[in-house]
């Protein structure tokens, strides 16, 4: 059962970075650091945008409107921190 938390753990471990990835990555494209006719750049701003926007789109539609200020990635982070504290702390279950 140990084996089930750390791949649960792992789960959230690469779900964290890809969304701190995103949120780095929308910084660098709004502040015109990364341009988006660059192939690389547009493939991988494209399928992490294809990975999370069902994700935030949900969380969107529960949020008031905050005008130009987005806080569904914040809201998905502090989710997935959350679920890490919460397997942590009945880690002892998996034993």
């Amino acid at each position: 059962m140990t084996s089930i938390f750390q791949i649960l753990m792992l789960i959230l471990d690469v779900a964290q970075f890809i969304l701190i990835a995103h949120i780095i990555m929308s910084w660098l494209i709004n502040f015109q650091v990364l341009n988006l006719r660059q192939p690389l750049v547009a493939s991988i701003w494209d399928g992490l945008n294809r990975l999370l926007e069902p994700l935030y789109s949900r969380i969107r539609a529960l949020l008031p409107n905050m005008g130009g200020l987005d806080l569904a990635p914040l809201v998905v982070l502090l989710g997935i921190i959350a679920l890490r504290i919460v397997l942590t702390n009945n880690a002892a279950v998996f034993l």
